[in-house]
């Protein structure tokens, strides 16, 4: 699976594949990395919109 498929699973913009296996331990694991995506992003905003600032 290529790191784009899996980045649109995990942003719920592409449905999971259903043949993958399904166990409580890799919905674990999705769901961390999924919080983690969003914290990064969400630090990446808060960095840009101060350097924005700072030059004003």
């Amino acid at each position: 699976m290529g790191v784009w498929r899996q980045l649109q699973e995990y942003f719920y913009l592409k449905k999971r594949d259903p043949n993958a296996p399904n166990s409580s331990w890799m919905r674990y694991m999705h769901g961390i990395n999924r919080i983690s995506l969003f914290m990064f992003l969400i630090a990446i905003i808060v960095i840009i919109v101060k350097l924005v600032m700072m030059k004003k």
